[in-house]
Order: C-alpha cells, then structure tokens, then sequence
C-alpha cells in the first residue's frame, strides 16, 4: 500500500506550488528551530537565569516595536507583487528605504525609552545592540524574504530564516568557548555582528536574483496610511507574544524572565511547521481576495484540517515533555516545567487564528485585523498589570492563553461579520 501512496504524494508535490513551498519553508522553520534549540541552551546556560532574564526583557521589548521598522512596506511588497509581479522594483526600493529610515529611529527611540521601561540592571549598550540587531538589520533581511515569498520562491525565503540563526549559533558557540563568564552585553555585541552581515547577504542576493531597488517616494507617501495598519497589526501581534516578558522583567525577576522566556521559546519553536504553512499560503491568500472574504476564507477552511492538527498534536507532546527541559537547561529552569504545560495550548490556538487573520487581510481588510489585535493587545498590558505581580509568571502564562482565546474569538466574529455584509 505505501508503495502506492508514496509516489502518488511525491507526485501531488511536484505539481503543488503551496505544497512545495511549505515543504521549503518546513525545512527552513525546522532548520531554524533546531539551530535556535542549540544556541538558546547554549546562551541560557552561559548566562544562567537572571542574565538570560536581562536578555529576553529587552528583546521582548525591542520586538514592540520591530513591525513598525518598514512601517507595513514589507507586506505592501507582497500584497502588491502577488498581483502583479511588474511592481517589484518599486516596492523593494519603497521597503529598503523605509527599513532604513524608519528603523534608525526606533532604534534610538527604544534606547530611550529603555530607561523608563527596563530595570537599571540592564545595561543600555545591550539595548542598543538588541535594538540595531532586530529593529534595523534584522528587518532588512526580513525584507529580502519577502522579495522572494512575493514571487512564491520560498525556497529562497527558507535560506534567509536559516541564515541569521546560524550566524547567530556561530556567535553564540564562539562567546560560551571563548569567554569564561561571558555576559549580556558580549552577547548583545555578537547578536548584532550577525545580524547586520545577514542583513548584508540578504540584499545582494536580492539584488542579484532579482533586480535592483529603484523606491518611488511619492508612490510610497500614498501608501503610508495602508502601510500602517499592517505594522499595527503586527506589532500588536508581538505586544500579546513579547510584552509580557518586559513587564515580568519589571514587575517581577530576571529569573522568573528567564523561567517564562525559556518556555516560551520552546513554544516558538515547536510552532514551525505551523509557520512554513501560514508563510507559504500568504501570498494565496492576496490572490484568493480578489473574490471577496468568501473566497479568502474557503481557502482558510481548507487549509484548517492540516494547521489544526498539528497545532493539537504539538500541546500533547509539549505537555508530556516538559520535564525532559530542566536537564537541557539545568536546575535553574526547573519552574518551566509547568509554564511549558500551561503555554501547551497555544499551538492550537495559534493554528486557528492564524488562518482567520490571514483571510481578513488578503481580502482587503487589513485594517479591521489591527482594531481586533489592538484591542487584544490593550487587554493583555491591563491583564499582565493584574496577574503578573501577584502571580508572577503564572500570571503571564494566564493572560497569554487567555488574550490568545479572545483574539481567535474576536478574528472570527470579524470575518463572520464581514462575509454577512458582503453576502447582503
């Protein structure tokens, strides 16, 4: 019987541009996640729970404002080249530039508001090394995968999300090799070394591959207003994902910020199967909203059974090995155990409203995905102010979990909403 099915899946492969494209981005989102295992034992165990503690709570904080680095021009880059593919020239010179320019600011922006947000243990030249690394190059390679994700080339998209980890695994092995007691800051100085030489591959392969940027400022002026609504949505994203780590910096330990973000991270992780098929789908999903939100989320429906899935295959084994992370760890992150078996359900949740979010915005309604997610993210700060300082984080894993149930719920009575007043 496998001698059958095999071939005629093999088969299936080769005439699917989605299913070859997720398979791409399975091996790079693997291929990452296993790479980011390494180095996240190997720096968590180098700098031990209050050092990795200083480590998340900024870069938790520097993710806030990540999205707003090429405020929304990336995904302009995609939403408009999957219709037409003559755009590319424009929109990859309208994203570099904003990258550039948008990126330079937050990046000091966030050093400053450091000082009010971060405790005083945490050096400014880490935040200033996180910033640069995740605000500014990180971005730019960021960019030059979605050159390619546009055109559905993701096999070039994957190399691109293998290519920062490993530079940054080679720093990381380098730092615990190298330096006896390394700290937070040699750490943040090697982060943004790889970070800015994968931000400089990025672009020349781009360049070379594909064509060179030629921006069209008073084209791109126009498009601001769309442009920000994908970073809101995004950077609300990463509020309810990340921002609870900073508050828990601040309103409680940089050890339990090292217990909640090793967990945590190993959440992200398990979540990249999940990730190669939403990448892979998301220029579909701006072809499919040409006809309208039905058509948007039929294709969402379709592809549900598979995220689904896997996203509840994924909560059991995570809950039935969280156990085994204390040894990978050692005996500081002991506490993770449980934070992992209560993070366990977000696989699931995430699977579902990935798919629903997707549908609004190839559909055209970017703008009412961001008012559902800001709402999200306003109620996660104020649940995070109750729970996190009585709970500790407890708290932080309870509104994670609870803010996530509300942003599905809130997606699909949105997409219901908008697919009645359609039909009317």
């Amino acid at each position: 019987m496998l001698s059958r099915v095999f071939p005629l899946v093999l088969d299936k492969m080769r005439n699917s541009i989605l299913a070859r494209n997720t398979l791409w981005m399975l091996l790079g989102f693997g291929s990452r996640a296993l790479i980011q295992a390494v180095y996240f034992v190997v720096i968590a165990r180098s700098l031990d729970a209050d050092g990795y503690g200083a480590f998340v709570g900024t870069a938790a904080l520097v993710a806030v404002f990540a999205p707003f680095a090429s405020l929304g021009y990336d995904y302009l880059l995609i939403q408009n080249v999957a219709r037409n593919s003559d755009l590319f020239e424009k929109y990859w010179g309208n994203a570099l530039i904003m990258n550039l320019l948008a990126g330079s600011v937050l990046t000091g922006a966030v050093v400053l508001l450091s000082n009010y947000v971060l405790p005083n243990t945490i050096p400014l030249l880490l935040v200033f090394s996180v910033a640069a690394a995740d605000i500014l190059f990180a971005q730019i390679l960021g960019t030059s995968g979605k050159a390619f994700q546009a055109l559905e080339r993701l096999n070039w998209t994957a190399y691109f999300q293998v290519l920062l980890s490993l530079l940054k695994l080679v720093a990381a092995v380098g730092l615990a090799l190298l330096v006896a007691s390394p700290t937070p800051v040699q750490w943040g100085l090697l982060y943004l070394l790889s970070a800015v030489l994968s931000a400089s591959i990025g672009f020349w392969i781009v360049s070379r591959r594909l064509s060179t940027p030629k921006p069209d400022l008073i084209g791109a002026a126009s498009e601001l207003k769309e442009g920000l609504y994908f970073s809101v949505g995004l950077s609300t994203h990463t509020i309810y994902d990340n921002i609870d780590k900073t508050m828990l910096a601040r309103l409680s330990t940089l050890e339990a910020t090292g217990i909640y973000g090793a967990a945590y991270r190993l959440i992200d992780v398990s979540c990249a199967p999940l990730m190669s098929l939403v990448f892979a789908s998301y220029a579909r999903f701006f072809q499919h909203g040409v006809g309208g939100i039905g058509r948007t989320l039929g294709y969402a429906k379709r592809l549900l059974s598979y995220a689904g899935a896997y996203g509840l295959f994924t909560g059991i084994v995570l809950f039935l090995t969280a156990p085994l992370l204390p040894y990978l760890l050692g005996s500081d992150y002991q506490n993770a155990v449980e934070a992992i078996r209560w993070l366990a359900l977000l696989p699931s949740l995430r699977a579902m409203h990935y798919l629903v979010a997707d549908a609004l915005t190839g559909a055209g309604f970017q703008g009412l995905r961001s008012g559902v997610q800001v709402f999200v993210a306003l109620f996660n700060i104020l649940i995070n102010l109750v729970l996190i300082p009585a709970y500790s984080w407890r708290g932080a894993a309870w509104a994670s979990i609870a803010s996530d149930s509300l942003l599905l719920i809130g997606l699909m009575a949105t997409a219901w909403y908008v697919y009645r007043k359609e039909r009317v």
